[in-house]
């Protein structure tokens, strides 16, 4: 079974400015490692990759690949990504579940939950295995505190998932509480069954960024919008993808009774 998130029904007060901005960085980093080469593209992510043991000071590296400084790197790792699955699959979710939080926040308190539960999220992981000297890369980790945000801020939006389940095709409604418990019960079982320091998915990351996520959406948010907003369309709507634009519209999913009009309030 394929499922894969394609948009979701929360309202737009404002241009996504800085989310847009988060994913033109990660593309343009990533065109440059690829420009560069296997070899180069490798010490690129050892340079700005978060080495745990390289963090903690029980390792470290040549001076040709100290770029910046260690404690920088937890910072740095989150604009590489090690191929186009990667990155794509990071700046979808970014996308998708960005726009509504920085919509809720504000640009500025936005980018500084972004920013601190992807260091957030790398610390989880250099604790977790902290000699271990596989590089961490990527905008998982923050992108999982935007997740977290998004649960306590819109739990009960709706989220349209492409579902592809041998040849039936379908688009399914599910609400953010069910689409993200589901997702970081997964990661929490992924990572009580990987062996801390193993190269692969960092795990321990996506957890660590998504509660930090849930924390710092409560301190951080606006007085004049409300968490736990209510749902604002129908779930569990079901159509085919070439009925999609007469079932669900235009960006959005189908209407939950009577329009309403959006109060920042909630």
């Amino acid at each position: 079974m394929l499922a894969i998130p394609l948009y979701d029904d929360t309202p737009r007060l404002r241009s996504p400015v800085v989310t847009s901005g988060l994913i033109g960085a990660c593309v343009v980093m990533y065109l440059w490692q690829s420009s560069l080469g296997p070899r180069a593209d490798a010490a690129v992510a050892l340079s700005l990759g978060m080495v745990p043991a390289v963090l903690f000071g029980h390792a470290q590296l040549p001076p040709a690949l100290q770029l910046v400084p260690a404690w920088l790197t937890p910072i740095t790792c989150m604009f590489l990504h090690g191929g186009w699955l990667h990155l794509g699959g990071n700046m979808l979710y970014l996308w998708i579940f960005g726009r509504g939080i920085e919509s809720a926040l504000g640009a500025g308190r936005y980018l500084v939950l972004y920013l601190l539960c992807g260091v957030i999220a790398a610390l989880t992981q250099a604790f977790v295995s902290p000699a271990s000297t596989v590089p961490m890369i990527g905008a998982s980790g923050a992108i999982a505190g935007v997740l977290g945000a998004y649960l306590i801020v819109y739990p009960r939006s709706n989220v349209v998932v492409f579902l592809w389940i041998i040849i039936l095709v379908r688009l399914l409604t599910v609400p953010a509480v069910i689409l993200l418990g589901l997702w970081f019960l997964l990661q929490l079982v992924s990572a009580s069954a990987v062996s801390a320091g193993e190269a692969g998915v960092a795990f321990w990351a996506h957890v660590g960024g998504f509660l930090a996520g849930i924390l710092l959406v409560l301190l951080l948010h606006r007085r004049d919008v409300a968490m736990l907003q209510p749902p604002r369309t129908s779930a569990f709507q079901i159509a085919r993808p070439r009925d999609a634009r007469t079932r669900f519209g235009r960006g959005s999913v189908p209407s939950a009774g009577r329009p309403r009009r959006h109060d920042p309030r909630g």
